[in-house]
Formats: C-alpha cells, sequence, structure tokens
C-alpha cells in the first residue's frame, strides 16, 4: 500500500528523495520498499551518511576483505561507488519513466576538494566512470571554487547536484554556472538532453543560525521564519532564470531545468513541527530530499502546504524584517558555508579512520 500523505505530496510535484544510503538498507530491500510504498523517487548522500553507514554491521566486511591492499582514498571511492551503482540500478525504472528526472543517486566528490577548481573537475569525472550509471548525480558544493567546477562538469556531459547552497546570490551564480555549462556542452555537439542538475538549497539550518542571533537581540517573534522565507525567495530566483531568454534558447536545444532541491529539511528545533520543512516547500517540479526521520513524520501527519510558485516578495518581506532586527544575514551565510564544509571534511576524515580500521581488521 503506497502512503497517502506521501503520495498526495507526490501527486502536487514534489519528487521525494530519501537522505540516506547505506549496504544495509540496499539488502534489505528497505529502500526498495520505500520505492514502492513511500513515493521515494531518488537518493542523496553524502560523507556523514557513509560514514555512519561504515560503523553499523558487517555489510561491508567481504569488499572490505577485496580491498585490504588498496590505499584508503581507493577504498572509499569503491565502497561508496558500489552502494551508489546497485541504488541507481534499483532506481532504474523511475529513472526511465521519468525521463532522467528522477531515479537520481548522488555521490559527493571528497570535501576536502571544496575550495579546489580542478581538483573537484577531476573527481567528479572519475566518480562518473567509477558509477558509470546514466543516473548517477556528482555532488559538488556551491563554493566560489566549486562553481567554475560545476560549469566545466555539466560541460563535459556530467550531471550535478549542487550542494551547500545558503543564499539567494549563491543560488544565481549556481544558476548561472549550470546555463554556462549547458553552453558549453551545446557547443561541443553534445545532447543537452542527457544532461541533468538539481540545486541543493538548505533550509533548516539557516532558522538554526538565524534563531541563535535572533534570540541574543531579543526578536523571538521572528523564530522559524528565516529558513522558509529564505526558500521562497531562492524559488523566486529560479522562476525568473528559468524564464529568462538565455534559458529558453538553451531549451529550444533540449536542456532540462535545474530543479531546486530542498535540503536540511529535518528539523533541528524540537519545539517546532517535525513537518515544517516540507509542507511549507511545496511546487511543482521541485525535489524534496527528507532524513528517515523527517519522511517518516510526514507518512504519519503531514500535510501538502499551498504552492510556494509567486510568493518572492512574502519572502523577502520576512528577510528585510529579520536584517532589521539586526542580524547580518550575508554573515549568517558566510558561516554556514564554512560550517558546511568544515562538517563535511570533518565527517571525511572519520570515514577515512572507519575505513582504514576495517581494512585493517578484515586483513
Amino acid at each position: 500500500m503506497t502512503n497517502q500523505r506521501l503520495e498526495a505530496l507526490a501527486a502536487a510535484g514534489v519528487s521525494i528523495w530519501l537522505d540516506d544510503l547505506s549496504r544495509g538498507r540496499l539488502t534489505s530491500g528497505n529502500l526498495a520498499q520505500r520505492i514502492a510504498e513511500d513515493s521515494v523517487t531518488g537518493v542523496t548522500t553524502n560523507p556523514t551518511i557513509f560514514a555512519a553507514a561504515l560503523t553499523k554491521g558487517a555489510d561491508y566486511a567481504e569488499q572490505l576483505r577485496s580491498l585490504h591492499s588498496a590505499d584508503v582514498d581507493t577504498a572509499i571511492k569503491q565502497l561508496c561507488s558500489t552502494d551508489v551503482r546497485n541504488a541507481c540500478d534499483l532506481f532504474a525504472a523511475v529513472y526511465a519513466s521519468s525521463d532522467g528526472h528522477d531515479g537520481r543517486v548522488s555521490i559527493e566528490v571528497a570535501p576536502t576538494l571544496a575550495r579546489d577548481t580542478q581538483g573537484t573537475v577531476a573527481q567528479a569525472a572519475e566518480l562518473h566512470d567509477l558509477v558509470g550509471r546514466e543516473n548517477v548525480l556528482i555532488k559538488i558544493p556551491a563554493t566560489e571554487p566549486g562553481l567554475p567546477a560545476i560549469t566545466a562538469t555539466i560541460a563535459a556531459g556530467i550531471s550535478v547536484n549542487v550542494t551547500l547552497i545558503f543564499s539567494e546570490a549563491r543560488y544565481r551564480g549556481v544558476m548561472d554556472a549550470y546555463l554556462s555549462g549547458l553552453e558549453q556542452a551545446a557547443e561541443a555537439g553534445r545532447d543537452l538532453t542527457t544532461i541533468h542538475s538539481v540545486a541543493s538549497f538548505f533550509v533548516s539550518r539557516v532558522d538554526a543560525e538565524v534563531d541563535k542571533r535572533l534570540a541574543a537581540v531579543g526578536y523571538a517573534e521572528l523564530r522559524a521564519k528565516t529558513g522558509i522565507a529564505n526558500a521562497l525567495v531562492a524559488y523566486g530566483a529560479f522562476e525568473e532564470i528559468f524564464a529568462s531568454d538565455r534559458f529558453k534558447a538553451l531549451q529550444a536545444k533540449g536542456a532540462n531545468l535545474q530543479r531546486p532541491l530542498w535540503a536540511s529539511t529535518g528539523t533541528k528545533d524540537p519545539q517546532l513541527p517535525d513537518t515544517l520543512y516540507v509542507t511549507n516547500l511545496v511546487a511543482d517540479g521541485v525535489v524534496n530530499t527528507m532524513p528517515e526521520k523527517t519522511m517518516d513524520a510526514f507518512a504519519d501527519h503531514g500535510e501538502v502546504g499551498p504552492s510556494i510558485a509567486g510568493r518572492a516578495a512574502e519572502g523577502r518581506s520576512v528577510l528585510d524584517q529579520v536584517r532589521a532586527a539586526g542580524v547580518d544575514l550575508d554573515d549568517v551565510y558566510r558561516v554556514l558555508e564554512d560550517e558546511g564544509v568544515k562538517k563535511f571534511v570533518v565527517s571525511w576524515h572519520e570515514l577515512v579512520a572507519s575505513v582504514e580500521q576495517a581494512i585493517a581488521s578484515a586483513e
């Protein structure tokens, strides 16, 4: 039986992706069940998710034994790409039926490359070839050095999930990088219909940082409003850019929209509704990637909210109020990007340590 609440969300045009992947989830049939019963049409991963997966059970023991003589970087790429490849195969029917928009599985370049343009481009190509499936998305962070890497990767015909976007300004840079990549791909004679991208705009982390600052200046009445307002403004930018003559020229050659993806949609404040960042971010053609806890909460009691289309001015009004309260949003965005990169680097080092220990134990 398909869950009716999640089915209604999908019917409203939201692609439901699970923000988690592990070998156990694949081999147990759990992910297949999610596809069948919870309208799940994609999966996102990151170093934190893989680090957690490696520490649970013996799911990776056999492959680790075969990798005992490999260096740790090679071992990590092999372990992660195997899970992603198998998940891509599981989503093959979804991928085909959605003309390539869904049925997507993401794998991230090493976060230690977040400030390294050429290193990111090289590893994006390597991971794409290593997974070897059309429905893989290579995750590239939206740092300033990441923007030209996005352009180069798209130009090479590789589909990209751009991650760690916090501000409208950076999101506009991401969309420009995507369009530039498509223009270069078209000039090179590539088939634009095969190139896809999503732009992962983070939501709850914005509230967590802003609400802390609002409390310090005595404006608690604005609590838990900034994240959604920020997303409304971002969606307005999406509506503008992808209605532009620049994109229409590419669309005439077969180009796809770079769809907004709402990330960090688990509620971090336990006093807030646990489906807040799902109910209030509905629009036809967006993706919402949810932690399992958030997905289960929505399946139990979630409601599909009104569309956010055409509501950028509403979001901008809230952001103006937050600024008037004394919160420097530009500083918030800088802090969140730096923290996001650092957190993934920490998780990456944890992953390296886990794999090193696991390889040693498997010998």
